[in-house]
């Protein structure tokens, strides 16, 4: 599927929703599934975060994006710190102040773009483990 035929079933999407010819049951459906994705998100910013301030207490350092270490053990370590905690690390990055106090909304849209979109992707994943490893 290429990004323009998405927009174009998202447009005729909106088109048949503004035009009202969507049952109550559709949107209803619909509207489950946005509540659903928007709970994996919001478990995966809370995995994230919560891993993000267990690091910075345990290693004494600041969290960030990284892959570099001492010998190849410790490289992996920053490599799964890094997935694990990159969208509160990103949400972090985009609200850096720029000179003169403020926040330039490009970065920050930005950042918390990339940052929802890795949250979901965490959130599956621990979701799913712990559907998974459920008794």
């Amino acid at each position: 599927m290429t990004f323009e035929f998405a927009l174009h079933i998202l447009n005729k999407e909106l088109i048949r929703i503004a035009e009202g010819r969507r049952s109550r049951a559709e949107g209803i459906g619909a509207m489950f599934q946005f509540m659903v994705a928007g709970f994996v998100m919001a478990v995966g910013l809370c995995v994230a975060g919560a891993a993000t301030h267990l690091y910075q207490g345990f290693a004494r350092q600041e969290a960030m994006l990284r892959y570099d270490g001492k010998n190849y053990l410790s490289s992996m370590g920053h490599v799964a710190m890094s997935f694990v905690c990159g969208p509160y690390i990103m949400l972090q990055l985009g609200w850096r102040h720029e000179p003169g106090n403020t926040i330039s909304v490009g970065p920050a849209l930005l950042s918390a773009l990339v940052a929802f979109g890795w949250a979901f992707i965490t959130g599956l994943l621990f979701m799913g483990a712990y559907f998974a490893f459920q008794p």
